[in-house]
């Protein structure tokens, strides 16, 4: 039975995961239009070498930018509707969802050689980076809140030992 509410936990947090790179994508190209700064093809080259292609650096795989930056959402998304289900729900379980996020577009774009640790970056990249992984984890989170119900949120282990 548990097996199933994950399942259909799951397929919502896919749904609430787009959801969340939509809102992430609008207020992305918000800030562009009023910082102007550029769009970053990071994901998209982090995409190919996942693939065992190494595009040069100055390289734009607008597809591949695409595919990368809404298939994590959707893949993360999974995460959070699967949390919601077991209890991890609300402001605190989507807080923790941004940081992971965060870590997993740091881990590929890292493991992978196409990104830089983000303390490499400037500050202000650094802070518009994880105001859109915020924006993208608590509409999220939301989304996923209201269409998985919590069907277990155990009380027991309350304790780390």
């Amino acid at each position: 039975m548990f097996q199933f509410v994950l399942k259909q936990a799951a397929m919502k947090g896919a749904v609430a995961g787009l959801v969340g790179v939509a809102f992430m994508t609008a207020g992305e190209k918000l800030e562009q239009r009023l910082t102007r700064r550029p769009n970053s093809y990071v994901p998209g080259r982090t995409l190919l070498a996942l693939f065992g292609r190494r595009p040069p650096e100055r390289s734009q795989p607008a597809l591949a930018n695409h595919a990368m930056h809404w298939g994590t959402g959707l893949v993360v998304g999974v995460l959070r509707g699967v949390w919601a289900a077991s209890g991890l729900r609300g402001p605190r379980a989507s807080l923790a969802h941004t940081v992971v996020r965060l870590a997993t577009d740091q881990t590929l774009e890292n493991a992978t050689g196409v990104g830089a640790p983000p303390w490499t970056w400037p500050r202000r990249e650094q802070g518009v980076d994880i105001l859109h992984k915020a924006v993208y984890s608590f509409v999220t989170g939301a989304v996923a809140d209201r269409l998985v119900p919590a069907v277990r949120e155990s009380r027991t282990g309350t304790k780390s030992h």
